[in-house]
């Protein structure tokens, strides 16, 4: 059936159709939305499940752990300062091996406070353990919940998932969306079997344990580690399943106009669309240029990436996020990925900054990422050390305005 729902109502859907069973919340804008849906579900009693309003982001992701670990599928969603808020029990419960999914709108962090997006804040989890899937649309962002759970629960896997979208971009925009029947989506998703068995009185278990001896934690760690490695099969595996019971394709990374494209732009999330329109006014006027987004961000695909970008001219990464004092956060990995390809090596990867705090991007900055790296490749120019912003004179106009509202004189 066809609907018409915001990324919100879409990741909520997805919930339902996964048959979550306990969800602890608690409200940050833009994704309270998707709390306020399961309640409402769940009180008019459409939808079969505990939610618990908590105290913090910290308790609420501590509880959708161990009420995983007791054998009930757990959800819960946050965004920006909360999720930092719960920074700590993220690794907790990926420690814990316990396969929820956690639904995380992206928003800028504060300080400057502010409320649209940039993914420094899903980013900042990248090495805790979490898996992570980045929707370009709200129809992604339904189908990403439900297959977050199959790959989670996934013996081979057992790590928790973000599923992670635009604020506003994505929460509050409405598009049509796909919406499956709750029985082929529970021959798809199984119910949730915990590793461990159910826990109870019948059943003591020992779990989340100290580990005092390094021998024993490095273990522990890098079993972590190979599982999220899994990960990587195990999506495509669980894709293949997905395109066959609903008829939509996903991929770790996917290619966009690829075929003949001598520059090709990388990027992740709901700014990919925009791109796409870009890339298509472009190649009316000639250009061989492509798109690569990645969707799967951990596990990194490298192999993937490595694979769809050998022998290019020039790629452009852009990141919608920004490590201070390092630059972007997913370019050192494309860097990585492609480090060891030889001669087929693009001759210049080119990092870009843009869209932070939810900054729109237009065809004019589009346009100029590929001309920059196209020039570097053509005048054999070194790679710029730094990343380069992409802020427009308008961009600049509208900020010296505000200063000088504020009292501040700046010079042109």
């Amino acid at each position: 059936m066809k609907q018409l729902l915001t990324g919100n109502a879409a990741v909520a859907t997805g919930v339902r159709l996964a048959r979550a069973e306990y969800i602890p919340s608690y409200p940050i804008t833009p994704q309270t939305e998707i709390i306020e849906l399961l309640a409402r579900w769940i009180n008019e009693g459409s939808m079969d499940a505990k939610l618990v309003q908590m105290e913090s982001e910290h308790s609420m992701i501590a509880a959708a752990g161990a009420a995983s670990l007791a054998g009930v599928r757990a959800f819960t969603a946050t965004s920006s300062q909360g999720l930092l808020y719960g920074f700590e029990m993220l690794y907790a419960v990926a420690g814990w091996r316990t396969p929820l999914v956690l639904a995380n709108v992206s928003r800028g962090v504060g300080s400057p406070l502010t409320l649209e997006p940039d993914h420094n804040d899903v980013l900042s989890a990248r090495d805790s353990g979490f898996l992570q899937i980045h929707a370009e649309t709200c129809q992604e962002a339904l189908d990403s919940v439900v297959m977050a759970y199959r790959i989670a629960e996934d013996g081979r896997v057992r790590l928790p998932a973000i599923v992670n979208m635009d604020g506003f971009y994505l929460s509050y925009t409405r598009e049509v969306v796909q919406v499956p029947d709750p029985e082929t989506v529970a021959g798809f998703l199984p119910d949730y079997r915990p590793a461990t068995g159910y826990m109870g009185a019948h059943n003591p278990a020992s779990l989340g344990v100290v580990v005092l001896d390094g021998r024993a934690y490095s273990y522990f760690k890098y079993q972590m580690h190979l599982a999220a490695l899994n990960a990587q099969a195990v999506h495509d595996r669980v894709a293949r399943d997905f395109e066959k019971a609903f008829g939509r394709a996903y991929r770790a990374v996917e290619g966009f106009m690829l075929d003949d494209a001598d520059y090709v732009l990388v990027i992740t999330n709901s700014f990919t669309t925009i791109a796409r329109a870009a890339i298509m006014e472009m190649r009316k006027e000639g250009k061989k240029v492509g798109l690569l987004r990645i969707r799967l961000v951990r596990p990194f695909p490298r192999r993937q990436v490595a694979e769809m970008l050998a022998g290019r001219k020039g790629v452009a990464v852009f990141d919608q996020n920004l490590s201070v004092g390092s630059g972007g956060i997913l370019y050192p990995e494309v860097v990585a990925a492609l480090y060891h390809r030889g001669d087929d090596r693009p001759k210049k990867i080119v990092s870009f900054i843009g869209g932070l705090g939810g900054k729109r991007m237009g065809l004019a900055e589009f346009r100029h990422m590929f001309g920059i790296t196209e020039s570097m490749v053509i005048k054999e120019d070194g790679e710029p050390l730094q990343s380069i912003m992409l802020f427009t004179d308008s961009d600049w106009q509208t900020v010296r305005g505000m200063l000088k509202t504020a009292g501040k004189e700046v010079a042109e």
